[in-house]
C-alpha cells in the first residue's frame, strides 16, 4: 500500500497541473471504488476551480473553490496520471490498463492548457469522498490522527509522553495512526533499525522518565523524520503497483537497510537480517544491532 512519502510525491506531482485549474468535465466509469462515489459527484465537481492540494497522513486532499475538498485514498493499487490533450499526447507513457481507469477529469490550467486527469485502480481499494473544507479536521477519517512525522508535533518529548505505560510492542505503537499519522510498515522498520531499537521492544521502555529513555525517544523521533524526508526526496518506494503522477517510479527502495532484506547482511554489523510477523505485518530487523 502506498505510504506517506508516496502520497506526498503524488501530491507534488499533481500540483503544477491541478493548482487553479478549472474542472471542465468529469467522468465516472463505475459507481464505486472501495466505497460508492459521493452523491452527484460529477455535477458537484464540474465547473469548480481547484484552489490547492494538501495531504494528511496517507490521504490526498484536493481543495475546491466552493469550500469542498476531495479526500482521495490510493488504497493498494491506485494512481493518478496526467495526459496532455492540448497536444494530443500523453505527458508520460503508462503501463496501466485503461480498463482500470475508473475516474477522469478534463481540466483547463490558468495558462489555457487542457489536461486529462485519470485515476486508475486495478484492485479498487482506493476511494474518493467529498466533504466541507472547514470540517476536514473533524472528518471521521482525520479527526483522530496523530501528528505528522515531518511536522513539529513529533519530538522525543512527545514520544516519551505518548508511549508511557503502553504495553504494545514498539513496532505496533508506531503503526498506530493516533500516535503518528501516516507512518507505515516500511518506514517504521527503517527508522527502528537506524535507532538500534527492536520492533519487539515494549513501547513503555521509551516512555520512562529516565534520561536513557528520553534519549532513545529523541533519537527515534529524529530518525522517523529523516527516513520520511529522505523517502520523499527519493520519490517514495515503488512496490508492486505504485507509480508517481507522471508514471515514473520511486527509488527509496534501493536504500532499504532492512526492509524486505531477510537473510541479507545488516549494513552495520554484517549479521543476517531477520523477518518476523507482528499483527499480520512483516518486521525486518537485525537481532544484533537492535535491542
Amino acid at each position: 500500500m502506498p505510504e506517506l512519502p508516496e502520497v506526498e510525491t503524488v501530491k507534488r506531482g499533481l500540483e503544477p497541473s491541478f493548482t487553479h485549474a478549472k474542472i471542465i468535465s468529469v467522468k465516472q466509469n463505475r459507481p464505486d471504488l472501495r466505497f460508492p462515489f459521493p452523491e452527484n459527484f460529477q455535477s458537484r465537481l464540474t465547473g469548480r476551480e481547484i484552489i490547492g492540494l494538501g495531504r494528511r497522513a496517507k490521504y490526498l486532499l484536493i481543495h475546491l473553490d466552493n469550500d469542498e475538498t476531495i479526500i482521495s485514498h490510493l488504497g493498494m493499487s491506485g494512481s493518478w496520471r496526467i495526459e496532455n490533450t492540448t497536444l494530443g499526447s500523453y505527458y508520460h507513457e503508462t503501463n496501466k490498463l485503461a480498463a482500470h481507469d475508473h475516474f477522469e477529469m478534463d481540466i483547463r490550467t490558468p495558462n489555457g492548457e487542457f489536461l486529462h486527469a485519470v485515476y486508475n485502480d486495478p484492485r479498487r481499494f482506493g476511494f474518493m469522498l467529498l466533504t466541507k473544507t472547514t470540517e476536514l479536521e473533524h472528518h471521521k477519517l482525520l479527526a483522530h490522527l496523530g501528528p505528522e512525522p515531518t511536522g513539529n508535533g513529533l519530538s522525543g518529548a512527545y514520544l516519551n509522553e505518548v508511549l508511557h505505560n503502553r504495553k504494545a510492542p514498539l513496532k505496533a505503537a508506531l503503526l498506530d495512526q493516533s500516535i503518528i499519522a501516516g507512518l507505515g510498515n516500511i518506514y517504521v522498520c527503517e527508522a527502528l533499525w537506524r535507532s538500534h531499537l527492536s520492533p519487539k521492544r515494549k513501547s513503555s521502555t521509551l516512555g520512562a522518565k529516565s534520561a536513557a529513555a528520553q534519549k532513545k525517544s529523541a533519537i527515534l523521533a529524529q530518525n522517523i523524520r529523516d527516513v520520511i524526508n529522505e523517502a520523499i526526496e527519493a520519490g517514495g518506494s515503488s512496490l508492486r503497483d505504485y507509480v508517481h503522477a507522471d508514471g515514473s517510479l520511486g527509488y527509496f527502495q534501493h536504500r532499504f537497510s532492512v526492509y524486505d532484506r531477510e537473510g541479507e547482511p545488516c549494513p552495520e554489523c554484517g549479521k543476517a537480517i531477520k523477518r518476523i510477523v507482528q499483527s499480520g505485518r512483516s518486521s525486518f530487523y537485525c537481532t544484533h544491532c537492535q535491542r
